[in-house]
Protein backbone atom coordinates (compact mmCIF):
# COMPACT_ATOMS: atom_id res chain seq x y z
CA UNK A 1 0.00 0.00 0.00
CA UNK A 2 1.34 3.45 -0.90
CA UNK A 3 -0.07 6.52 0.77
CA UNK A 4 -3.24 6.43 2.85
CA UNK A 5 -6.30 4.73 1.38
CA UNK A 6 -9.05 4.45 3.98
CA UNK A 7 -11.36 2.26 1.95
CA UNK A 8 -8.55 -0.19 1.19
CA UNK A 9 -7.41 -0.26 4.83
CA UNK A 10 -10.90 -1.11 6.05
CA UNK A 11 -11.38 -3.72 3.33
CA UNK A 12 -8.10 -5.43 4.20
CA UNK A 13 -8.22 -5.25 7.98
CA UNK A 14 -11.80 -4.50 8.98
CA UNK A 15 -12.41 -8.12 9.97
CA UNK A 16 -9.70 -7.80 12.64
CA UNK A 17 -11.78 -5.30 14.62
CA UNK A 18 -12.39 -7.47 17.71
CA UNK A 19 -8.84 -8.84 17.77
CA UNK A 20 -7.38 -5.35 17.48
CA UNK A 21 -9.44 -4.15 20.42
CA UNK A 22 -8.48 -7.18 22.48
CA UNK A 23 -4.77 -6.58 21.82
CA UNK A 24 -4.45 -2.81 21.89
CA UNK A 25 -7.47 -1.21 23.61
CA UNK A 26 -9.78 -2.07 26.51
CA UNK A 27 -9.54 -5.87 26.44
CA UNK A 28 -12.71 -6.26 28.53
CA UNK A 29 -14.91 -4.70 25.84
CA UNK A 30 -14.63 -7.50 23.26
CA UNK A 31 -14.83 -10.04 26.08
CA UNK A 32 -18.13 -8.53 27.27
CA UNK A 33 -19.52 -8.32 23.74
CA UNK A 34 -18.64 -11.94 22.99
CA UNK A 35 -20.25 -13.09 26.26
CA UNK A 36 -23.56 -11.34 25.54
CA UNK A 37 -23.59 -12.14 21.85
CA UNK A 38 -23.34 -8.45 21.05
CA UNK A 39 -20.25 -9.00 18.86
CA UNK A 40 -22.03 -7.95 15.69
CA UNK A 41 -20.33 -6.57 12.59
CA UNK A 42 -22.20 -3.50 11.41
CA UNK A 43 -21.24 -2.33 7.95
CA UNK A 44 -23.20 0.90 7.64
CA UNK A 45 -25.71 3.13 9.39
CA UNK A 46 -28.26 5.78 8.54
CA UNK A 47 -30.90 7.52 10.61
CA UNK A 48 -32.12 5.19 13.35
CA UNK A 49 -30.78 1.99 11.77
CA UNK A 50 -27.64 -0.12 11.34
CA UNK A 51 -27.15 -2.80 8.69
CA UNK A 52 -24.93 -5.86 8.96
CA UNK A 53 -22.99 -7.40 6.08
CA UNK A 54 -25.96 -9.64 5.25
CA UNK A 55 -28.18 -6.61 4.75
CA UNK A 56 -30.27 -7.10 7.91
CA UNK A 57 -31.41 -3.92 9.62
CA UNK A 58 -31.09 -3.17 13.37
CA UNK A 59 -33.16 -0.52 15.13
CA UNK A 60 -31.02 1.75 17.28
CA UNK A 61 -32.75 2.66 20.57
CA UNK A 62 -29.47 3.75 22.17
CA UNK A 63 -28.27 6.57 19.85
CA UNK A 64 -24.63 6.16 20.90
CA UNK A 65 -25.55 6.94 24.54
CA UNK A 66 -27.52 9.94 23.27
CA UNK A 67 -24.96 11.35 20.85
CA UNK A 68 -26.97 10.60 17.71
CA UNK A 69 -29.90 12.90 18.41
CA UNK A 70 -30.59 13.39 14.71
CA UNK A 71 -29.69 9.83 13.85
CA UNK A 72 -26.61 8.79 11.93
CA UNK A 73 -25.35 10.71 8.92
CA UNK A 74 -28.01 13.37 8.72
CA UNK A 75 -27.50 14.87 5.25
CA UNK A 76 -27.51 18.51 6.43
CA UNK A 77 -24.89 17.91 9.12
CA UNK A 78 -22.85 15.79 6.77
CA UNK A 79 -22.89 18.50 4.11
CA UNK A 80 -21.92 21.15 6.68
CA UNK A 81 -18.77 19.18 7.49
CA UNK A 82 -17.88 18.79 3.81
CA UNK A 83 -18.39 22.53 3.43
CA UNK A 84 -16.24 23.54 6.39
CA UNK A 85 -13.41 21.27 5.29
CA UNK A 86 -13.60 22.60 1.73
CA UNK A 87 -13.55 26.18 3.04
CA UNK A 88 -9.95 25.77 4.25
CA UNK A 89 -10.49 28.11 7.21
CA UNK A 90 -7.60 29.42 9.31
CA UNK A 91 -8.77 27.38 12.27
CA UNK A 92 -7.32 27.23 15.80
CA UNK A 93 -4.78 29.99 15.29
CA UNK A 94 -5.40 30.78 18.99
CA UNK A 95 -4.87 34.50 18.38
CA UNK A 96 -7.88 35.56 16.38
CA UNK A 97 -11.69 35.40 16.69
CA UNK A 98 -13.29 33.12 14.10
CA UNK A 99 -17.01 33.67 13.35
CA UNK A 100 -18.36 30.12 13.83
CA UNK A 101 -17.92 29.91 17.65
CA UNK A 102 -19.72 33.22 18.12
CA UNK A 103 -22.51 32.17 15.79
CA UNK A 104 -23.02 28.84 17.56
CA UNK A 105 -22.92 30.52 20.99
CA UNK A 106 -25.53 33.02 19.81
CA UNK A 107 -27.78 30.23 18.56
CA UNK A 108 -27.42 28.16 21.74
CA UNK A 109 -28.10 31.12 24.00
CA UNK A 110 -31.26 31.81 22.02
CA UNK A 111 -32.68 28.69 23.70
CA UNK A 112 -31.64 29.90 27.17
CA UNK A 113 -32.29 33.66 27.12
CA UNK A 114 -31.41 34.11 30.81
CA UNK A 115 -27.81 33.06 30.07
CA UNK A 116 -25.20 35.20 28.38
CA UNK A 117 -21.95 33.44 27.49
CA UNK A 118 -20.59 30.05 26.35
CA UNK A 119 -17.35 28.14 26.81
CA UNK A 120 -16.71 25.46 24.19
CA UNK A 121 -14.76 22.32 25.05
CA UNK A 122 -14.70 18.80 23.67
CA UNK A 123 -17.02 16.57 25.71
CA UNK A 124 -19.69 16.35 28.37
CA UNK A 125 -17.25 15.71 31.18
CA UNK A 126 -15.25 18.77 30.09
CA UNK A 127 -18.43 20.86 30.12
CA UNK A 128 -19.03 19.72 33.70
CA UNK A 129 -15.41 20.36 34.70
CA UNK A 130 -15.81 23.90 33.37
CA UNK A 131 -18.99 24.45 35.38
CA UNK A 132 -17.35 23.15 38.58
CA UNK A 133 -14.33 25.41 38.15
CA UNK A 134 -16.42 28.46 37.27
CA UNK A 135 -18.78 27.91 40.21
CA UNK A 136 -15.91 27.58 42.69
CA UNK A 137 -14.09 30.61 41.37
CA UNK A 138 -17.16 32.84 41.02
CA UNK A 139 -18.40 32.13 44.55
CA UNK A 140 -15.03 31.72 46.25
CA UNK A 141 -16.31 28.52 47.84
CA UNK A 142 -14.92 24.97 47.61
CA UNK A 143 -17.83 22.52 47.83
CA UNK A 144 -20.24 21.18 45.22
CA UNK A 145 -23.35 19.21 46.24
CA UNK A 146 -24.50 16.38 43.96
CA UNK A 147 -26.98 13.48 44.02
CA UNK A 148 -26.79 9.76 44.59
CA UNK A 149 -26.74 7.83 41.30
CA UNK A 150 -25.69 10.96 39.41
CA UNK A 151 -23.47 10.64 36.37
CA UNK A 152 -21.59 13.77 35.36
CA UNK A 153 -18.50 12.28 33.69
CA UNK A 154 -15.34 10.36 34.51
CA UNK A 155 -12.51 12.90 34.64
CA UNK A 156 -11.35 13.68 38.16
CA UNK A 157 -13.49 16.75 38.82
CA UNK A 158 -16.68 15.32 37.37
CA UNK A 159 -15.91 11.96 38.99
CA UNK A 160 -15.99 13.79 42.33
CA UNK A 161 -19.68 14.49 41.73
CA UNK A 162 -20.45 11.03 40.35
CA UNK A 163 -22.99 9.26 42.54
CA UNK A 164 -21.96 5.70 41.62
CA UNK A 165 -19.30 4.05 43.80
CA UNK A 166 -18.36 1.64 41.03
CA UNK A 167 -16.93 4.50 38.98
CA UNK A 168 -15.21 6.13 41.97
CA UNK A 169 -13.56 3.07 43.53
CA UNK A 170 -9.79 3.14 43.35
CA UNK A 171 -9.48 6.74 42.17
CA UNK A 172 -9.42 8.53 45.54
CA UNK A 173 -8.69 11.08 46.79
CA UNK A 174 -11.26 13.11 44.91
CA UNK A 175 -12.51 16.64 45.48
CA UNK A 176 -14.29 17.33 48.79
CA UNK A 177 -17.88 17.32 47.58
CA UNK A 178 -21.11 16.20 49.25
CA UNK A 179 -23.83 13.82 48.10
CA UNK A 180 -27.56 14.02 48.84
CA UNK A 181 -30.56 12.00 47.72
CA UNK A 182 -32.23 13.24 44.54
CA UNK A 183 -35.12 15.48 45.58
CA UNK A 184 -34.05 15.87 49.23
CA UNK A 185 -34.49 19.63 49.66
CA UNK A 186 -33.93 19.46 53.43
CA UNK A 187 -30.53 17.83 52.92
CA UNK A 188 -29.59 20.48 50.36
CA UNK A 189 -30.61 23.19 52.81
CA UNK A 190 -28.45 21.69 55.57
CA UNK A 191 -25.43 21.79 53.28
CA UNK A 192 -25.84 25.29 51.88
CA UNK A 193 -26.41 26.75 55.35
CA UNK A 194 -22.81 25.83 56.17
CA UNK A 195 -21.74 28.67 53.90
CA UNK A 196 -19.07 26.85 51.89
CA UNK A 197 -21.19 25.45 49.01
CA UNK A 198 -20.37 26.87 45.58
CA UNK A 199 -23.17 25.10 43.77
CA UNK A 200 -25.47 22.15 43.29
CA UNK A 201 -25.06 20.09 40.12
CA UNK A 202 -28.04 18.01 39.01
CA UNK A 203 -29.42 16.17 36.00
CA UNK A 204 -33.08 17.15 35.47
CA UNK A 205 -33.59 13.47 34.66
CA UNK A 206 -30.89 11.11 35.90
CA UNK A 207 -29.47 8.85 33.24
CA UNK A 208 -28.86 6.06 35.75
CA UNK A 209 -32.29 4.55 36.29
CA UNK A 210 -34.09 7.36 34.43
CA UNK A 211 -35.27 9.20 37.55
CA UNK A 212 -36.78 12.68 37.00
CA UNK A 213 -36.38 15.28 39.71
CA UNK A 214 -39.59 15.52 41.78
CA UNK A 215 -42.08 18.19 40.66
CA UNK A 216 -41.11 21.59 42.03
CA UNK A 217 -37.71 20.46 43.27
CA UNK A 218 -35.55 22.35 40.78
CA UNK A 219 -37.33 25.66 41.40
CA UNK A 220 -37.18 25.20 45.18
CA UNK A 221 -33.51 24.21 45.00
CA UNK A 222 -32.74 27.24 42.85
CA UNK A 223 -34.43 29.63 45.29
CA UNK A 224 -32.63 28.02 48.24
CA UNK A 225 -29.25 28.19 46.53
CA UNK A 226 -29.66 31.80 45.53
CA UNK A 227 -30.69 32.83 49.04
CA UNK A 228 -27.37 31.40 50.22
CA UNK A 229 -25.36 32.83 47.27
CA UNK A 230 -24.72 29.43 45.68
CA UNK A 231 -25.29 28.37 42.07
CA UNK A 232 -27.59 25.92 40.31
CA UNK A 233 -25.74 23.85 37.69
CA UNK A 234 -27.93 21.89 35.25
CA UNK A 235 -26.20 18.95 33.59
CA UNK A 236 -28.04 18.70 30.26
CA UNK A 237 -25.36 16.63 28.53
CA UNK A 238 -27.82 13.80 27.88
CA UNK A 239 -31.17 15.48 28.54
CA UNK A 240 -30.56 18.62 26.47
CA UNK A 241 -31.30 19.47 22.84
CA UNK A 242 -34.81 18.06 22.70
CA UNK A 243 -34.28 14.69 24.32
CA UNK A 244 -37.08 15.15 26.90
CA UNK A 245 -39.54 17.02 24.70
CA UNK A 246 -38.25 20.46 25.73
CA UNK A 247 -35.07 21.99 24.32
CA UNK A 248 -33.56 21.77 27.82
CA UNK A 249 -35.07 19.40 30.38
CA UNK A 250 -35.06 22.04 33.13
CA UNK A 251 -37.56 24.03 31.03
CA UNK A 252 -40.21 21.48 31.94
CA UNK A 253 -40.51 23.28 35.29
CA UNK A 254 -41.65 26.89 35.23
CA UNK A 255 -39.31 29.51 36.63
CA UNK A 256 -36.13 27.41 36.62
CA UNK A 257 -33.15 29.40 35.31
CA UNK A 258 -29.86 27.63 36.12
CA UNK A 259 -26.72 29.71 36.54
CA UNK A 260 -24.66 27.25 34.49
CA UNK A 261 -25.85 24.68 31.94
CA UNK A 262 -23.72 21.86 30.50
CA UNK A 263 -24.42 20.42 27.03
CA UNK A 264 -22.61 18.04 24.67
CA UNK A 265 -23.54 14.72 22.99
CA UNK A 266 -26.27 15.57 20.44
CA UNK A 267 -24.71 18.97 19.68
CA UNK A 268 -22.01 17.07 17.79
CA UNK A 269 -24.39 15.69 15.18
CA UNK A 270 -22.64 12.40 15.85
CA UNK A 271 -19.51 13.56 14.05
CA UNK A 272 -17.18 15.91 15.93
CA UNK A 273 -16.88 15.82 19.75
CA UNK A 274 -18.05 19.06 21.35
CA UNK A 275 -19.07 20.28 24.78
CA UNK A 276 -20.45 23.62 25.87
CA UNK A 277 -20.95 25.35 29.22
CA UNK A 278 -23.52 28.14 29.15
CA UNK A 279 -23.46 30.66 31.97
CA UNK A 280 -24.38 34.06 33.30
CA UNK A 281 -22.34 37.10 32.36
CA UNK A 282 -21.13 37.88 35.90
CA UNK A 283 -19.73 34.35 36.33
CA UNK A 284 -17.65 34.54 33.15
CA UNK A 285 -16.49 38.06 33.99
CA UNK A 286 -15.26 36.89 37.38
CA UNK A 287 -13.32 33.98 35.88
CA UNK A 288 -11.89 36.06 33.02
CA UNK A 289 -11.41 39.17 35.16
CA UNK A 290 -8.38 40.62 33.37
CA UNK A 291 -6.22 40.19 30.27
CA UNK A 292 -3.75 38.28 32.44
CA UNK A 293 -6.47 35.63 32.93
CA UNK A 294 -7.53 35.39 29.29
CA UNK A 295 -6.37 31.75 29.06
CA UNK A 296 -7.03 30.74 32.68
CA UNK A 297 -9.50 28.17 31.37
CA UNK A 298 -9.18 27.00 27.79
CA UNK A 299 -9.18 23.90 25.56
CA UNK A 300 -6.74 23.19 22.73
CA UNK A 301 -9.42 21.87 20.40
CA UNK A 302 -12.33 23.85 21.86
CA UNK A 303 -14.39 25.82 19.34
CA UNK A 304 -12.72 24.14 16.34
CA UNK A 305 -14.39 24.88 13.04
CA UNK A 306 -15.63 21.34 12.37
CA UNK A 307 -17.37 21.07 15.75
CA UNK A 308 -18.88 24.54 15.42
CA UNK A 309 -20.17 23.81 11.92
CA UNK A 310 -21.71 20.53 13.11
CA UNK A 311 -23.36 22.27 16.05
CA UNK A 312 -24.78 25.04 13.87
CA UNK A 313 -26.13 22.47 11.42
CA UNK A 314 -27.70 20.44 14.23
CA UNK A 315 -29.54 23.43 15.71
CA UNK A 316 -30.72 24.52 12.26
CA UNK A 317 -32.08 21.05 11.50
CA UNK A 318 -33.84 20.96 14.86
CA UNK A 319 -35.58 24.24 14.05
CA UNK A 320 -36.43 23.32 10.45
CA UNK A 321 -37.70 19.82 11.27
CA UNK A 322 -39.35 20.77 14.60
CA UNK A 323 -37.37 18.03 16.30
CA UNK A 324 -38.29 19.00 19.87
CA UNK A 325 -42.04 18.78 19.27
CA UNK A 326 -41.55 15.54 17.34
CA UNK A 327 -39.58 14.00 20.23
CA UNK A 328 -42.32 15.02 22.67
CA UNK A 329 -45.07 13.48 20.53
CA UNK A 330 -43.21 10.26 19.76
CA UNK A 331 -42.02 9.90 23.35
CA UNK A 332 -45.55 10.29 24.70
CA UNK A 333 -46.74 7.62 22.27
CA UNK A 334 -43.96 5.15 23.13
CA UNK A 335 -44.22 5.69 26.87
CA UNK A 336 -48.01 5.34 26.92
CA UNK A 337 -47.93 2.11 24.94
CA UNK A 338 -45.30 0.64 27.24
CA UNK A 339 -47.08 1.85 30.38
CA UNK A 340 -50.20 0.00 29.21
CA UNK A 341 -48.24 -3.26 29.59
CA UNK A 342 -47.46 -2.81 33.31
CA UNK A 343 -50.69 -4.47 34.46
CA UNK A 344 -50.21 -7.28 31.95
CA UNK A 345 -46.77 -8.50 33.11
CA UNK A 346 -45.77 -9.30 36.69
CA UNK A 347 -42.11 -8.64 36.04
CA UNK A 348 -42.75 -5.17 34.61
CA UNK A 349 -43.04 -2.65 37.44
CA UNK A 350 -42.77 0.85 36.00
CA UNK A 351 -42.39 2.93 32.85
CA UNK A 352 -41.21 6.50 33.38
CA UNK A 353 -39.40 9.42 31.80
CA UNK A 354 -40.16 12.32 29.50
CA UNK A 355 -39.93 12.70 25.76
CA UNK A 356 -37.59 10.13 24.26
CA UNK A 357 -35.80 9.35 27.51
CA UNK A 358 -37.69 6.40 28.94
CA UNK A 359 -36.91 3.95 31.73
CA UNK A 360 -38.48 0.48 31.87
CA UNK A 361 -38.12 -1.00 35.36
CA UNK A 362 -38.51 -4.65 36.27
CA UNK A 363 -39.22 -6.04 39.74
CA UNK A 364 -40.05 -9.06 41.86
CA UNK A 365 -43.04 -11.03 40.52
CA UNK A 366 -45.85 -12.46 42.66
CA UNK A 367 -46.29 -15.95 41.24
CA UNK A 368 -44.15 -18.68 42.77
CA UNK A 369 -42.55 -20.00 39.58
CA UNK A 370 -41.44 -16.62 38.33
CA UNK A 371 -40.39 -15.54 41.82
CA UNK A 372 -37.98 -18.46 42.20
CA UNK A 373 -36.33 -17.66 38.88
CA UNK A 374 -36.13 -13.97 39.76
CA UNK A 375 -34.55 -14.82 43.12
CA UNK A 376 -31.94 -16.97 41.39
CA UNK A 377 -30.84 -14.01 39.28
CA UNK A 378 -30.90 -11.51 42.15
CA UNK A 379 -28.78 -13.79 44.33
CA UNK A 380 -26.07 -13.82 41.67
CA UNK A 381 -26.16 -10.17 40.68
CA UNK A 382 -28.82 -7.49 40.59
CA UNK A 383 -29.46 -6.30 37.07
CA UNK A 384 -29.30 -9.68 35.33
CA UNK A 385 -32.98 -9.77 34.44
CA UNK A 386 -32.76 -6.45 32.61
CA UNK A 387 -29.76 -7.86 30.74
CA UNK A 388 -31.86 -10.93 29.93
CA UNK A 389 -34.32 -8.61 28.19
CA UNK A 390 -31.71 -6.55 26.35
CA UNK A 391 -30.05 -9.61 24.79
CA UNK A 392 -33.10 -11.15 23.02
CA UNK A 393 -34.17 -7.70 21.88
CA UNK A 394 -30.93 -7.63 19.91
CA UNK A 395 -30.53 -11.32 19.07
CA UNK A 396 -34.10 -12.10 18.05
CA UNK A 397 -35.55 -8.74 17.11
CA UNK A 398 -32.47 -6.76 16.01
CA UNK A 399 -33.09 -3.85 18.40
CA UNK A 400 -30.19 -2.30 20.31
CA UNK A 401 -30.91 -1.13 23.87
CA UNK A 402 -28.99 -0.90 27.15
CA UNK A 403 -29.35 -1.60 30.85
CA UNK A 404 -29.38 1.86 32.41
CA UNK A 405 -26.68 1.22 35.02
CA UNK A 406 -24.79 -1.39 36.99
CA UNK A 407 -26.96 -3.37 39.44
CA UNK A 408 -30.15 -1.78 38.07
CA UNK A 409 -33.17 -3.65 36.75
CA UNK A 410 -33.94 -0.82 34.36
CA UNK A 411 -33.65 -0.57 30.58
CA UNK A 412 -33.10 2.93 29.24
CA UNK A 413 -34.45 3.97 25.86
CA UNK A 414 -32.73 7.01 24.33
CA UNK A 415 -33.29 6.54 20.59
CA UNK A 416 -32.56 9.12 17.91
CA UNK A 417 -35.12 11.90 18.16
CA UNK A 418 -36.17 11.27 14.56
CA UNK A 419 -37.91 7.92 15.19
CA UNK A 420 -41.62 7.72 14.42
CA UNK A 421 -44.63 5.43 14.75
CA UNK A 422 -43.02 2.68 12.68
CA UNK A 423 -40.14 2.39 15.16
CA UNK A 424 -42.52 2.62 18.13
CA UNK A 425 -44.56 -0.27 16.70
CA UNK A 426 -41.44 -2.35 16.10
CA UNK A 427 -40.10 -1.83 19.59
CA UNK A 428 -43.39 -2.44 21.41
CA UNK A 429 -44.08 -5.62 19.43
CA UNK A 430 -40.58 -6.95 20.14
CA UNK A 431 -40.70 -6.01 23.81
CA UNK A 432 -44.11 -7.69 24.16
CA UNK A 433 -42.73 -10.89 22.60
CA UNK A 434 -39.78 -10.89 25.02
CA UNK A 435 -42.10 -10.34 28.00
CA UNK A 436 -44.38 -13.13 26.79
CA UNK A 437 -41.37 -15.44 26.69
CA UNK A 438 -40.24 -14.43 30.18
CA UNK A 439 -43.69 -14.97 31.68
CA UNK A 440 -44.61 -18.04 29.70
CA UNK A 441 -41.95 -20.36 31.06
CA UNK A 442 -40.11 -20.39 27.75
CA UNK A 443 -36.75 -22.08 28.13
CA UNK A 444 -34.55 -19.94 25.90
CA UNK A 445 -34.66 -16.75 27.94
CA UNK A 446 -34.22 -18.39 31.33
CA UNK A 447 -31.50 -20.70 29.98
CA UNK A 448 -29.62 -17.55 29.01
CA UNK A 449 -30.31 -16.24 32.52
CA UNK A 450 -28.51 -19.23 33.97
CA UNK A 451 -25.55 -18.48 31.68
CA UNK A 452 -25.50 -14.92 33.01
CA UNK A 453 -25.56 -16.24 36.58
CA UNK A 454 -22.50 -18.39 35.88
CA UNK A 455 -20.70 -15.41 34.34
CA UNK A 456 -21.60 -13.24 37.33
CA UNK A 457 -20.36 -15.81 39.82
CA UNK A 458 -17.07 -16.17 37.94
CA UNK A 459 -16.37 -12.43 38.27
CA UNK A 460 -16.74 -12.43 42.08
Amino acid sequence: MTGFDLARLLAERGDERYDLHARHLNHQLPRMLHTLGFDKVYDRAEGAYFWDRDGRDYLDMLAGFGVMGLGRHHPVVRQALHDVLDAGLADLTRFDCQPLPGLLAEKLLGHAPHLDRVFFGNSGTEAVETALKFARYATGRPRIVYCTHAFHGLTTGSLSVNGEDGFRDGFAPLLPDTVIELGDLAALEREVKRGDVAGFVVEPIQGKGVHPTPPGFLRAAQDLLHRHKALLIADEVQTGLGRTGDFFAYQHEEGVEPDLVCVAKALSGGYVPVGATLGKDWIFKKVYSSMDRVLVHSASFGANAQAMAAGLAVLTVMEDEETVAHARHTGDLLRSRLAALVDRYELLHDVRGRGLMIGIEFGRPKSLGLRSRWTMLQAARKGLFAQMVVVPLLQRHRILTQVSGDHLEVIKLIPPLIIGEREVDRFVEAFTAVMDDAHGGGGLMWDFGRTLVKQALQTH
